[in-house]
């Protein structure tokens, strides 16, 4: 192939090493999984967050946090600019919720976007997801730049060494997640009704103090220091793909009937560790990791509801 052709071309940008690596190339080139703002397949946006911002450097403190750009906006469709964003700062973290929970689908189900002005001047993210706001699972990520030598403030990555980062591609393109492949990895994670989206700045310090490592054991290196107002993750949106409006549909059919009561009467009165716990059945808001009259309650309220793709 000629990504693999490609891999033994080496270019030296500023201070650091970019390779061609096994992973999709920058947006608009063949085989990139970057979604365009755009895209009709877009069907809702985030519609709250908490920020926690963390420091323009933090290896000095005295510099304060950053602190460029609202808490809102991160909200609503993205603006695919440099302008319209938030910045984390160094291991920022910011929350986000939405209007309906994000639903496990064919393909990717959401998608993070960053304001990144090009397809290498990158600062990257990890990406996790909850079903309760409380228990938080993270996507496996890696990243293949190299760590011999720290990537300064303005030097360059290659998107084709990292995976299931957020802040992969430039902005305007979001970068999607498919939570089929956090299926099963924890009871306490309902791939079908997530409800909460967790983006954490990678600081990309590769000094042992402050380093990051990737699900491989990697160290992250990500241009670093960035000591201004606008260090970090810049977060311009969340934009969800598939979503769940009708919790009751256990199955996935699309409709709530009896189906769907016969997975919940076997998983009644379960907690998370029990033989017969079905963590799709605990859809009382918020969900409480018991199987209970307040889900059957919810169950029987959306009792022959359908999804809005149903009748497709």
């Amino acid at each position: 192939m000629l990504r693999k052709a490609l891999s033994l071309l080496v270019l030296a940008v500023g201070c650091s090493i970019v390779s061609a690596g096994p992973y999709a190339p920058p947006a608009e080139q063949p085989g990139s999984t970057a979604i365009y703002m755009d895209d009709p397949n877009f069907i809702s946006w985030a519609t709250g967050i908490t920020l926690e911002r963390g420091y323009v450097d933090i290896n000095d403190p005295l510099k304060g946090y950053a602190s460029y750009g609202s808490d809102a906006n991160a909200l609503g469709p993205a603006n695919g600019d440099s302008y319209g964003i938030v910045s984390l700062g160094d291991g920022g973290v910011a929350v986000l919720t939405f209007a309906n929970p994000i639903a496990d689908g064919p393909g990717y189900d959401f998608a993070v976007f960053e304001n990144a002005f090009s397809d290498t001047f990158l600062e990257i993210g990890f990406v996790e997801v909850s079903s309760d706001g409380n228990n938080f699972f993270r996507f496996g990520s890696v990243s293949l730049t190299q760590t011999s030598t720290q990537a300064g403030t303005f030097d360059s990555l290659d998107t084709t060494n990292l995976h299931n980062f957020a802040g992969k591609y430039r902005q305007a393109y979001g970068t999607p997640f498919d939570l089929e492949e956090l299926e099963n990895i924890n009871p306490l994670l309902n791939v079908n009704r997530v409800t909460h989206v967790r983006i954490i700045d990678v600081t990309g310090c590769i000094e042992v103090s402050y380093r990051s490592y990737d699900s491989q054991g990697h160290k992250i290196n990500d241009p670093w220091p960035t000591p201004f107002s606008t260090g970090g993750f810049d977060l311009d949106a969340v934009g969800v793909i598939h979503e769940k409006t009708v919790l009751a549909d256990f199955n996935g059919d699309g409709i709530v009937n009896f189906y769907d009561y016969s997975i919940f009467a076997a998983a009644y009165l379960s907690k998370p560790g029990d033989g017969n716990w079905d963590q799709r059945c605990d859809i009382s808001e918020p969900a409480d990791n018991v199987i209970d009259m307040l889900d059957f309650m919810w169950l029987v309220d959306e009792w022959l509801n359908t999804e809005r793709w149903y009748a497709q």
